[in-house]
């Protein structure tokens, strides 16, 4: 029989529409801060500024230092010039300016059609292949040097915020749809909690002792895929790229050794973190894949503590997070966010588990 918290039925939850998130608060450190002690079901309220008063000496804090890259393009077809919007996924083959994208409408497009994009058709693609429903390979036709076709691609590419922050994007989205230690390009999607940290609580943490680690995982778009099976244990997470360095294995590892708190920034990093542990606990060096989807009863080993959102009813994201606190207390935790008008969603505020 199918344990109850194998159920995607049971991560449904009502969520006002009005509590998610359309824009982020002003300073970054600012946004509302959920304590959640796992021991005790204790919750705390406070800044998120205030973390540091729950980290101290030679604590890890492991960050996503994942860069997200502006992958909405905006076009339209040849011959009809019906409006049509392309992510762009992952480049597949530099010097032929493949990429794998999806497209919207899907059921518009066919192998050969040409895509233009912005003033005087700046960029012009081929659709060369069908490989799925939604997805399909584009060849950009750009003569000049790759540096110039790549400028031209990020000019006219917008952030890609989540589909259900319901707004256009604007200016400074571009700087806050990132964290502040984004480092290597090739998300899609944003580490959300790590959004929160502003350089001044970085330097704060550093003088307090608390060592940083970075890991990086490239976010895909497969996060805010719908789970569409009942049974958890049958939905296929899609895979992403994921780094561990020597450094990273060894900062956390000594914390580990020294029985310091390891705290995982984001569900991305515990995937991360879990994607590279070895039998007996300790983290290896890792330059891979990982399409690791965590969920009760599995019990992470890494991590002590973790930093998240507060994420939307049925995702991956809120499975993953409930896999470290536990099903219930997590679900009472959300009921207390829910009436004190916490922020949802990727704008939104946090909660630290303890």
């Amino acid at each position: 029989m199918m344990m109850e918290r194998m159920k995607l039925s049971r991560y449904r939850y009502s969520l006002p529409e009005n509590l998610i998130a359309k824009h982020p608060v002003e300073n970054r450190d600012e946004s509302r801060l959920m304590v959640l002690h796992r021991k005790t079901g204790k919750i705390e309220h406070k800044i998120f500024k205030e973390i540091i008063k729950y980290f101290g000496d030679e604590d890890v804090m492991v960050f996503n230092n994942t860069k997200v890259f502006p992958a909405r393009l905006l076009g339209n077809k040849e011959k009809t010039g019906a409006r049509i919007e392309v992510f762009l996924l992952r480049e597949l083959n530099r010097e032929q300016r493949l990429w794998d994208v999806l497209v919207d409408p899907a059921r518009k497009i066919r192998i050969g059609n040409k895509l233009y994009f912005g003033e005087n058709d700046m960029l012009v693609a081929e659709v060369i292949d069908n490989t799925t429903s939604r997805g399909r390979t584009l060849r950009f036709l750009y003569d000049g040097p790759y540096e110039e076709f790549k400028d031209t691609l990020y000019k006219l590419g917008e952030t890609p915020l989540p589909k259900f922050i319901r707004r256009e994007v604007v200016p400074e989205d571009r700087e806050r749809y990132q964290t502040i230690f984004a480092k290597h390009e090739g998300a899609v999607a944003a580490p959300t909690a790590g959004m929160h940290f502003s350089r001044e609580l970085l330097k704060r943490l550093e003088i307090r002792g608390v060592n940083f680690a970075e890991i990086t995982l490239h976010v895909g778009l497969g996060n805010f895929r719908t789970v569409d099976v009942e049974d958890l244990t049958k939905h296929k997470m899609d895979s992403e790229r994921i780094i561990v360095t020597g450094e990273a294995a060894r900062t956390v590892n000594e914390g580990k050794e020294k029985r310091k708190n390891v705290c995982a920034v984001g569900t991305t990093v515990l995937r991360t973190l879990e994607s590279a542990v070895s039998t007996t606990g300790l983290l290896k060096p890792y330059d891979g894949w990982t399409n690791k989807f965590i969920f009760p009863p599995y019990e992470p080993s890494v991590p002590d503590s973790m930093i998240s959102n507060f994420h939307l009813p049925l995702s991956t994201m809120l499975m993953i997070v409930s896999s470290f606190t536990g099903f219930e207390p997590l679900f009472k935790a959300y009921k207390v966010a829910i009436k004190e008008k916490y922020r949802f969603g990727t704008y939104g505020d946090a909660m630290l588990i303890l």
